[in-house]
């Protein structure tokens, strides 16, 4: 049992091919017979052999298991950008006397459609959902930021209208924060942001407005929102980490 063949290294491998490896990694092996199994064939990231009962069956090879780990590194080091990219985000709210929240799962309504007398509801998921540290209502000033590491999750999410009118929905403000690639480049420009939303850029270790985001009058959160909010715990402020300190100081 052997590859079919030598790799072919000017195939280039897109989420779709990495996600049918993994489905012929985890499953039995049974094949599809389409192009992008032949693609992964020929590439020699993927091989036939015949099982015991008589059936032909698909297992990634050595060079398949190799691009496999490599993309789960990269992934993780992704997710170890974006995470840390909300953190700071989310603590330049905090300093800008907000109340900020990561990682929320809220209800939000989109616009209704042709033939629609109400708009839908969904799900929305903002990196950071922040409003004012304030007792009157009005005064809460909610705003949603989106934060993108990299550029092709940028385009990607740029295409998701519904997803922009949510988090619109949720938020007086919604502001794209575009983070850098490996050579230190902004991974977008503003002008390829809607112009429904802002857009902070990270220039040489600093937050840059390059475009202000539309405020959009709000009169109050809907209940449910405040709920959400109660049931989810904030970032911490610069205060708490202070006491949280001494506390340990205090206590060997």
């Amino acid at each position: 049992m052997g590859a079919e063949g030598p790799a072919n290294s000017a195939l280039t491998l897109t989420r779709w091919h990495l996600r049918r490896l993994r489905e012929i990694y985890r499953s039995a092996g049974w094949p599809c017979q389409d192009m992008l199994e032949v693609e992964l064939l020929a590439a020699g990231l993927v091989e036939r052999s015949t099982a015991a009962s008589g059936h032909t069956v698909l297992r990634v090879t050595d060079a398949g298991v190799g691009m496999l780990a490599q993309t789960l590194a990269e992934n993780r080091a992704t997710r170890s950008d974006h995470e840390a990219l909300v953190e700071r985000v989310a603590r330049e709210m905090v300093r800008a006397g907000r109340i900020a929240w990561r990682g929320l799962s809220l209800r939000a309504q989109l616009p209704p459609e042709d033939g629609e007398t109400a708009g839908r509801w969904c799900i929305a998921q903002p990196d950071v959902f922040s409003i004012r540290n304030t007792t009157v209502e009005a005064y809460a000033e909610p705003v949603v930021h989106e934060i993108k590491v990299r550029r092709a999750d940028l385009l990607s999410d740029l295409r998701l209208t519904a997803k922009r009118a949510a988090y619109l929905d949720l938020g007086g403000e919604c502001w794209y924060v575009l983070g850098n690639d490996t050579r230190g480049r902004c991974i977008g420009a503003p002008d390829e942001i809607p112009l429904e939303c802002g857009v902070l850029v990270l220039a040489q270790n600093r937050f840059t407005v390059a475009r202000i985001a539309p405020r959009r009058a709000i009169a109050r959160l809907p209940f449910g929102l405040w709920m959400a909010l109660a049931k989810a715990t904030p970032v911490a402020g610069l205060d708490e980490d202070s006491q949280a300190l001494l506390n340990h100081h205090d206590n060997p």
